[in-house]
């Protein structure tokens, strides 16, 4: 059942239009009616997306016992593409060409034999796609969360999530749009009443001899403040290795937590390449060490985090604020409670949301407010004496 089973790989979106508070036979009407099964795919340049049951790759089906559960709806995308590979359309079109061009005294091709070889594999790509030679399919689980306002899309490729987007918006008339690092500061921001400070942030200058303050891979957007995220990992990075593995949270909570299993870095300023490290403690690595000192931004990290007696194991992408390889613990129940078990999983899932999102608002609240000089100065001497130094050693 995709997200409600295994490790979780998703994005979460924030939705807007009309929401409803519990699903039922209506939603079930609308999921059959844009259902995969209903979508014809024989297009060469157009993807089919449609609605899948949940279970597997030709679960066709959909019900209130299956796909409701509690306040969530799940089910699943497929994408249906048809495209011939460049490598065989090409080889065809050389076929094509030599056979018009065989009788031809200058052994080349007119310029009427070229249009009519392209023509031919045109009309023998259209027919591969037709007989589903070459298709490809693709599925995705999405779980619409009614109490969170949110939609969990069971992928992080940006375009199947597009994809996504488009359907639900198709079949349920709703707006998604993708909770990426600086979504959720504005979103913050304007709870905590910070807007205007959110808006005059700029990319922290942690490295005195560095004065670019452009992050590549933010384009230099006007209001692009994803790379907080990329800020978020230095600064969980800083903090657990020089102050303490614990973090308090606004709800009263706390969190304590670590980076673990891998981590991936870049130049901001596109000077210098890019490493991934993989290793049981990657940040405690003298190469982990050298690359921060050198400029580079943390763009994905692994980490264990415990909240609650709840432990997630994870890997965030910076920016997007993409989860993948989610491990959940859940109580073990009896095997006919199946419904039970679902319920309990749907819970963690809102937990794991729930953690990521209290933390990046405790470094949103540090990273606008009072506290923010402290840390930036903090960080800098950090970097400069080494980083990845294990406090009290």
């Amino acid at each position: 059942m995709g997200l409600l089973s295994g490790p979780i790989t998703l994005e979460s979106f924030r939705i807007s239009g009309s929401k409803p508070r519990q699903f039922g036979t209506e939603q079930i009407k609308i999921l059959e009616r844009f259902s995969i099964e209903r979508v014809d795919s024989a297009s060469l340049e157009d993807a089919a997306v449609g609605f899948l049951g949940g279970g597997h790759l030709f679960d066709y089906g959909f019900d209130l016992e299956k796909n409701v559960i509690g306040d969530a709806l799940h089910a699943a995308i497929r994408i249906d593409t048809n495209q011939i590979p460049a490598a065989i359309r090409k080889a065809w079109l050389q076929i094509e060409t030599a056979a018009l061009a065989a009788d031809n005294s200058s052994g080349r091709p007119t310029k009427a034999q070229r249009q009519e070889a392209r023509d031919a594999v045109q009309a023998r790509c259209e027919e591969e796609a037709r007989s589903g030679r070459f298709k490809r399919m693709q599925h995705f689980p999405a779980l619409w969360d009614a109490r969170g306002g949110l939609l969990h899309f069971g992928g992080t490729s940006p375009t199947a999530s597009d994809f996504c987007a488009d359907l639900f918006f198709r079949a349920f008339d709703l707006d998604l749009e993708r909770l990426t690092a600086g979504k959720r500061a504005q979103e913050w921001a304007a709870e905590a009443k910070r807007v205007k400070a959110l808006e005059d942030l700029r990319p922290a200058q942690l490295h005195p001899e560095h004065s670019a303050s452009e992050i590549a891979w933010c384009d230099n957007e006007t209001g692009n403040l994803d790379f907080l995220g990329n800020e978020f990992l230095l600064w969980l990075w800083w903090y657990w290795d020089t102050k303490s593995e614990t973090i308090p949270l606004s709800d009263g909570s706390e969190v304590t937590g670590m980076l673990a299993r891998t981590l991936a870095l870049e130049c901001p300023w596109g000077d210098s390449g890019k490493e991934t490290i993989t290793a049981e403690a990657p940040a405690s690595l003298p190469e982990a060490a050298q690359a921060i000192r050198s400029g580079k931004l943390p763009r994905k990290a692994g980490m264990i985090l415990v909240r609650h007696g709840d432990q997630y194991e994870l890997v965030l992408q910076a920016e997007r604020f993409a989860v993948s390889g989610a491990k959940i613990r859940t109580e073990e129940k009896a095997e006919g409670d199946a419904q039970g078990i679902l319920e309990d999983r749907l819970e963690c899932l809102r937990g794991l949301h729930e953690t990521l999102s209290l933390l990046f608002a405790a470094f949103c609240e540090r990273r606008i407010g009072k506290q923010w000089s402290a840390d930036q100065e903090g960080m800098s001497r950090w970097l400069k004496s080494g980083a990845a130094k294990k406090r009290n050693a």
